[in-house]
C-alpha cells in the first residue's frame, strides 16, 4: 500500500500573489466512503472509550507536576531552576493535549462532563476553553478551506499568498523569511495564547462560561506566579517564566504545525465530501508509540479528523482501516516523518512569503543576486 511522503502544493499562477486553490473538480466526490470506513471502525470497537488509558495518563502528569514542584522547592535560588521551567512547559503542553481530547468528548461519558473537564484543564494551562473550542470546531468543519478555517487566517505568519502580499512594515519583513522564522517565532506563542485567551474573555461578545474561565485563569496565574516571585530573585523569576513560556509555545506549535500546513488549500466555493475533505488536507506523522506520546495523538491527524471523538489508543488501529480505504479508492494518504514534515512546513511558508517581496523587485534579477 503506497504512502505519500511528499506533499503536492497548490500551484501559483499570474505571479506570486495569485494562488490557485483546490476545488470540487480537483477532488471529485466519493460516495459512501466515510460511511463504509466508519462502519468498520464501529464494528471493530474503535469508537469505544478508553477510561483507564486517560486515568493513567492523568496520573502520570500529576506525578510529574509533583516532581517539578518538589524540584523547584529543593533547588531554591539556583539557575538550575530553568530546567524545572522547561519541564513545566512540557507538562502544560501535555495537559493541553488532554484538554483537546476532552473538548472532543473523548475522555468522559457525557458531553457536559467532558466540557467541564476541558474548561478546567484549559484553565490550568492558562487558556480560554471557549475561545479555543470555537476556533477549533470551525477548523475541524473546514480544514484548510479559505474563509472558513481560522487556522489559516493571517496572524504574524501568512498562510495564503494574498495575505502575504498585503503585509506591511515589520510583518512584511517577517513574512519574506517566515519559513525560517517560524520556529523562532514559536518561542512567543505561549505568551500569545495567554493574551488571546484573556482578550477573548474581556471582549464584549457573548462568551459561554466567561466568569468561570476568568476565575480559573486568575487563580491559575496567582498560584503559579506567586511562589516564583517569592522564592526566586526577580531576574531569575523572569528568566524562569521566559523559558517556561518559550518551551510551551514551541512544543504547542511543533505539535500542531505538521498536521495541515503545506497540504492542499481548498477554494472557498468548493464542495467536497467529508472523507475527501478530511483526508486530503491532513498529514500523519510516522513513528508509532513514541510519536503518539510526544504529540498527544496528533500524529494520527487523518484518523483524528475522520473520527474526532476516537480515543487516542485506538487511532493507530483506525489508521490501517483508513489506509485500506484510501488505497481502494485511489485517495492519497499522506504520512511522513516528523523532521520531514517540518521541512515541508518551512518550504511552504517560504513559498507563500515570496508574495511579500518588493512588488518592483524583478524576480529574474533577484535570482541572479542570490547566485
Amino acid at each position: 500500500m503506497a504512502t505519500s511522503s511528499l506533499t503536492s502544493y497548490p500551484s501559483s499562477t499570474l505571479g506570486p500573489v495569485r494562488q490557485t486553490y483546490a476545488g470540487t473538480d480537483s477532488f471529485p466526490p466519493i460516495a459512501r466512503a466515510y460511511k463504509e470506513v466508519s462502519q468498520v471502525a464501529r464494528e471493530t470497537g474503535l469508537l469505544r472509550r478508553a477510561p483507564w488509558f486517560y486515568a493513567i495518563v492523568g496520573a502520570a502528569i500529576a506525578v510529574a507536576f509533583g516532581g517539578a514542584v518538589t524540584g523547584f522547592i529543593l533547588l531554591g535560588d539556583s539557575w538550575f531552576q530553568l530546567l524545572i521551567a522547561g519541564a513545566l512547559g512540557i507538562l502544560f503542553t501535555q495537559v493541553a493535549f488532554l484538554a483537546h481530547e476532552a473538548a472532543h468528548r473523548v475522555i468522559l461519558k457525557t458531553g457536559p462532563a467532558n466540557d467541564r473537564l476541558a474548561r478546567v484543564l484549559a484553565g490550568l494551562v492558562g487558556m480560554s476553553y471557549s475561545w479555543w473550542d470555537s476556533k477549533h470546531s470551525r477548523h475541524h468543519a473546514n480544514p484548510n478551506k479559505v474563509g472558513k478555517d481560522p487556522d489559516i487566517e493571517v496572524d504574524t505568519i501568512s498562510f495564503l499568498d494574498e495575505d502575504a502580499a498585503e503585509a506591511r512594515g515589520l510583518r512584511r519583513l517577517i513574512t519574506r523569511k517566515q519559513g525560517w522564522l517560524f520556529f523562532p517565532l514559536l518561542t512567543l506563542e505561549g505568551l500569545n495564547l495567554h493574551y488571546l485567551s484573556v482578550k477573548h474573555l474581556l471582549s464584549r461578545q457573548p462568551v459561554k462560561g466567561r466568569w468561570l474561565e476568568l476565575a480559573l485563569m486568575t487563580a491559575r496565574f496567582a498560584l503559579y506566579l506567586t511562589p516564583i516571585f517569592l522564592l526566586l530573585p526577580v531576574g531569575m523569576a523572569f528568566a524562569f517564566l521566559g523559558v517556561q513560556l518559550a518551551v510551551f509555545g514551541v512544543y504547542m506549535g511543533a505539535a500542531f504545525a505538521p498536521n495541515h500546513k503545506g497540504m492542499p488549500v481548498i477554494a472557498p466555493t468548493a464542495k467536497l465530501d467529508f472523507f475527501s475533505k478530511q483526508v486530503r488536507t491532513s498529514r500523519n506523522i510516522s513513528g508509532g508509540w513514541w510519536a503518539t506520546w510526544l504529540l498527544g495523538g496528533l500524529n494520527y491527524q487523518v484518523e483524528h479528523h475522520l473520527f474526532p471523538s476516537m480515543a487516542r489508543p485506538h487511532l493507530s488501529k483506525a489508521r490501517a482501516i483508513v489506509r485500506t480505504q484510501c488505497d481502494a479508492l485511489g485517495v492519497p494518504y499522506t504520512e511522513t516523518t516528523l523532521w520531514r514534515s517540518y521541512g515541508i512546513v518551512i518550504g511552504y511558508l517560504n513559498r507563500v512569503g515570496l508574495a511579500a517581496r518588493d512588488p518592483f523587485d524583478c524576480p529574474v534579477s533577484a535570482q541572479y543576486r542570490r547566485g
